[in-house]
């Protein structure tokens, strides 16, 4: 079994339990879910932001753990203080060390979109992820159907979050549809973690310009961005080079620093 689908079949048994402990009438009564959204696409074109969504995250199934001592409200923070357009935070404690708590506290304290990353198999996340302050969610094609994926996205538009979309292969832009604010395409291979930038630039071709575009995974260094911007690509999320670090704010501010000296 690949390690993308030992965890979704966790996250069934997760997201099971979870709807018995916090049914979605009670999402509805927590006090983010009234609250209106910042919109992503707005802040990753906004000509004072730097397209980045700077992500937070403590490991990960490649590399284990990335960083365990990182704090969220200083992390994120000082990403927001030095351009990033949005925070991406991973909300999957078994696999990630992440969680919802992490997402809170953020929104309490941020005041750029939110993107929560998880891999959403049910639309009770999408309610969730209204609840707990996220303003867009990330929907992966590989692990949906065509059926599960529109109405995943339907569904968060009608609560007011934005849709970005991931994507790996040319066979997904099927997936495409009305309620798909943004498409990402995921440099990672899912299910061998390879990364491969070039992947980005190819499938991108194939996306109608009418389509908000980001590269997602393996960016490392400011000529990746300036590169991937002349292919179309209008956002990029970054995370695992800034938070291995032992001081993710510097690294992110250093890396925005290098972007902008090649742009002049």
């Amino acid at each position: 079994m690949s390690i993308l689908n030992t965890i979704v079949e966790h996250k069934r048994k997760e997201v099971e339990s979870a709807k018995e402990l916090i049914p979605i009438s009670s999402l509805e009564k927590m006090d983010f879910f009234e609250r209106d959204t910042y919109k992503l696409t707005e802040y990753l074109a906004s000509p004072g932001k730097t397209g980045i969504i700077a992500e937070f995250k403590r490991k990960s199934p490649s590399k284990g753990v990335i960083n365990e001592l990182a704090k969220i409200e200083e992390v994120t923070t000082g990403y927001a203080a030095n351009g990033a357009s949005a925070i991406s935070i991973l909300t999957d404690f078994n696999f990630f060390g992440g969680s919802v708590d992490d997402l809170q506290k953020a929104r309490t304290i941020l005041n750029i979109p939110i993107l929560r990353k998880e891999f959403i198999i049910d639309e009770y996340q999408v309610y969730e992820a209204k609840a707990v302050g996220a303003d867009a969610v990330l929907l992966i094609a590989s692990i949906l159907d065509k059926n599960q994926a529109r109405s995943f996205a339907a569904k968060a538009n009608d609560l007011g979050l934005q849709v970005l979309m991931e994507l790996h292969e040319e066979d997904e832009l099927e997936y495409l549809d009305e309620h798909l604010d943004i498409i990402g395409i995921n440099n990672r291979n899912l299910k061998t973690f390879e990364v491969d930038l070039i992947h980005s630039v190819e499938l991108a071709k194939k996306i109608p310009d009418e389509f908000f575009k980001i590269s997602e995974s393996g960016i490392c260094t400011a000529r990746d961005i300036v590169n991937l911007e002349k292919h179309g690509f209008k956002g990029f999320l970054i995370g695992e080079s800034f938070m291995k670090t032992s001081d993710p704010v510097e690294a992110f501010a250093s890396f925005v620093d290098s972007v902008n000296k090649i742009k002049c």
